[in-house]
């Protein structure tokens, strides 16, 4: 990495936010540099503040939220707090882009992929095609002429990934951005940002709560919540010795591929009081395990903990240690109550294809599902497994109704599943409340006002949101709040069969264990079947009783999770377990 002048530098940088009618400080006394060409990690938990950052240096607050921010934010020479907005534009059009989190949001429904590369790249398509076989896409000829929902999430993702790389920008807002990947599309895609920060010399802020993705790619970390930065540093100093109890404890929860599926997961403290918004006091006291008087009297400045600059905002560093050495559970998963195998979805023969128009007017059919068979029963949990772009999003939508098979038969013994989708935003309605929208399953069953808002709130509490979300719109939340109101939405009213698609994706560690406990004790206590599609080998094994694999349109694999991920017989997943150190296996939490 070259030392030189920062091309990315933030100063005492504060941004206060108004949601549900109250304003709430989100961003409380930001400061660090980028240089050219280094990669910083920016990690925490949903809603920390990280994406709040990444859109504050882009200059795209919503006008809504009446952002009021202070400090200074250098980006190139250029100065970006209080810029006029022409100024913005021009900025986010040569100096920093970024790859949103929301990939569905982020592309237009009514225009071809090819149109929307051609408008990134002014107009000049020569080289489209080129960068989206840099991130990983086959068939790029294709890709170039469909529609963004005829694409998979981890397609969709790469698609803005290719968008924003071929700018050539100093700097880059990657805002989880490799979410939907599986491990080697994930590997493929972290080399590449490497390879771009070296070669062009770009600043890359790698946002995410994926601290082995952070630890291969990022050379300094950033650890936020509430706000603030609680520890800073290069990343090896950083993880072999964390300053904060706060980091600490995500890496305590970590989860991987040798993880002990009788127990259930360890987790972090819930937030008992939001503390964030008070000056004199460490943001995190509601949920320290080491927490004292002085803790909730007086708020920690960094300290330096190495002569690197690794620092840590805390006044016992010594006792950091032992805060994680609390968090180890003993706790063990509750018996399945169901005494007999009873079918709740069972797919025979399914297949199904789509119909696209190319140039010319021409259709083109792809067939995505050929002759599947699957079957969950009640009280059990099924994993799918398969390389992004499989068909493991079509059979969800097939086994929900939302999409009608072309040949073969489909069972299910609820005729009203619920399912959490993989983007969890794009599900929400945008003009109701999270309470609204939560409460809304609850309006035949002949509660008053006060018992709905209860269940509600007890639904919010046990995804670990705070009943204050309740009146929130869906755009006032993090991608990773979002994902928890729809899991809410989903259990307010337990259902016979739950239809998760990648439902911890956008989840930090602790709170994708919390997830992952919380689907394991409903659906064995309520005798609720569950279909689990994700490309976390590690969650699949921790979640499931059974796993399938799908590949080119079939289940070719089905089996035990510890017997079928001793040895995959399907090469593309056998390649992501020959990619998965042993103790380092999982894509949501890292074994450092």
């Amino acid at each position: 990495m070259a030392v030189s002048k920062a091309v990315l530098s933030i100063a005492n940088l504060s941004v206060v936010l108004r949601r549900s009618d109250r304003d709430h400080l989100v961003l409380d006394g930001i400061n660090f540099e980028a240089l050219p060409g280094e990669i910083i990690a920016v990690v925490g938990e949903s809603g920390s503040g990280k994406s709040t950052l990444g859109a504050t240096i882009q200059g795209l607050l919503p006008a809504s939220s009446e952002p009021k921010v202070s400090g200074s934010i250098d980006l190139a020479g250029l100065e970006i707090v209080g810029a006029e907005p022409r100024v913005l534009r021009a900025a986010r059009h040569s100096l920093v882009r970024a790859v949103p989190q929301d990939p569905m949001g982020a592309l237009n429904p009514t225009m071809t992929i090819r149109h929307q590369l051609r408008e990134s790249a002014d107009g000049d398509d020569s080289f489209i095609g080129d960068w989206l076989g840099r991130v990983g896409l086959e068939n790029t000829k294709a890709i170039l002429d469909t529609f963004p929902h005829r694409l998979s999430g981890g397609q969709r993702q790469r698609v803005l990934i290719a968008m924003a790389l071929m700018a050539q920008p100093k700097v880059l807002i990657a805002d989880e951005s490799i979410t939907s990947l599986d491990l080697p599309l994930r590997s493929k895609v972290l080399e590449l940002l490497r390879k771009i920060a070296r070669e062009q010399q770009t600043a890359i802020l790698f946002i995410t709560h994926n601290l082995v993705a952070a630890a291969s790619l990022a050379d300094r970390v950033l650890v936020i919540y509430g706000g603030r930065i609680l520890e800073l540093g290069r990343m090896a100093d950083v993880l072999t010795n964390p300053g904060h109890p706060y980091l600490a404890g995500l890496l305590a929860t970590r989860f991987d591929f040798d993880t002990d599926r009788t127990h259930l997961l360890p987790t972090l403290p819930v937030e008992r009081m939001r503390l964030a918004d008070l000056e004199n006091v460490c943001c995190y006291a509601s949920r320290c395990l080491i927490v004292r008087d002085k803790c909730l009297n007086s708020r920690p400045q960094p300290t330096q903990l190495s002569v690197s600059g690794h620092t840590a905002a805390c006044f016992f560093t010594d006792l950091v240690k032992s805060s994680a050495d609390q968090l180890r559970s003993t706790e063990v998963w509750p018996m399945v109550t169901a005494a007999k195998p009873v079918e709740a979805l069972r797919l025979s023969n399914v297949r199904k294809s789509f119909t696209s128009t190319g140039p010319f007017g021409r259709r083109r059919s792809q067939q995505v599902l050929e002759s599947v068979n699957l079957s969950v029963a009640l009280g059990e949990c099924l994993a799918l497994l398969g390389k992004s772009g499989a068909g493991k999003s079509t059979i969800i939508r097939l086994a929900a109704g939302l999409l009608m098979p072309d040949g073969g038969e489909i069972f299910r013994i609820d005729n009203a599943p619920q399912i959490v989708f993989q983007d969890a935003a794009a599900s929400l309605t945008p003009w109701l409340s999270i309470g609204e929208q939560i409460g809304d399953r609850l309006r035949y069953l002949g509660l008053n006002k006060a018992e709905r808002l209860q269940k509600v709130g007890r639904a919010l509490e046990m995804v670990g949101l705070d009943e204050s979300l309740m009146s929130s719109l869906p755009a006032g939340l993090s991608i990773g709040q979002c994902q928890r109101a729809v899991i809410a939405r989903a259990i307010i009213v337990p259902p016979k069969l739950l239809l998760c698609d990648e439902p911890i994706s956008a989840l930090d560690v602790s709170l994708a264990a919390t997830t992952l406990n919380l689907l394991g004790e409903i659906r064995r206590r309520l005798d609720m079947a569950v279909l689990f599609v994700t490309h976390d080998l590690a969650a699949a094994r921790i979640i499931a009783d059974r796993i399938a694999v799908l590949d080119e349109g079939r289940v070719v694999q089905q089996g035990d999770p510890d017997k079928i991920t001793d040895g995959f017989n399907v090469p593309s997943m056998g390649s992501v377990l020959a990619a998965m150190p042993r103790n380092q296996a999982s894509t949501s939490g890292p074994d450092l």
